[in-house]
């Protein structure tokens, strides 16, 4: 693998290379990407390239060969491997690693859905949270605004009745 992206946002290349090459170096054929900052990770691989250089003897290192694996790469080596021993023919290959790519996309189909039902019922849970502070601001500001209103509305009494006890005391002295 070699890596590419900036700091924190690292960004890989898959490619087979010599042992003696360092990671970023020189290397024989690029075979895909790999990008773990997704979720899940993103993978773009060449498959028929990636299966030959296994078959020729290519030795992954362990994050490839996770990679190879849950692409199914190694699924079918191994089951050329049974083709070449004669266990199955190559239509039975082909079958079980249809049957097996079937199962692995629904898994990641049931995940994907499992994330997006979690990330829905954040937001709601977010919002709902959010209502509830609303509502209690709108209180607030509802008592105060009555709390005002009451003090204006008291205050205008006072106003009224301070010069009707004026005119009303104002007789009785004359």
């Amino acid at each position: 693998m070699q890596r590419h992206g900036r700091k924190g946002y690292a960004f890989y290349s898959i490619v087979a290379a010599d042992a003696r090459a360092p990671r970023d170096g020189r290397f024989i054929e690029k075979l895909g990407t790999y990008n773990p900052n997704t979720n899940p990770a993103t993978v773009d691989l060449k498959f028929d390239r990636a299966l030959y250089w296994l078959e020729v003897g290519a030795q992954p290192t362990d994050t490839v060969r996770n990679i190879l694996s849950r692409e199914g790469v190694l699924l079918m080596k191994h089951l050329k491997g049974g083709v070449k021993k004669g266990a199955f023919d190559e239509s039975a290959v082909q079958a079980k690693f249809d049957a097996w790519k079937a199962e692995r996309d629904r898994k990641l189909g049931a995940v994907a859905a499992k994330v997006a039902d979690a990330k829905k019922a954040a937001f709601a849970a977010r919002l709902e949270e959010e209502k509830k502070v609303n509502e209690k601001i709108a209180e607030k500001v509802a008592e105060k605004r009555a709390a005002a209103a009451a003090a204006a509305a008291e205050a205008a009494a006072e106003a009224t009745e301070a010069p009707a006890e004026e005119t009303a005391e104002a007789p009785a002295e004359a």
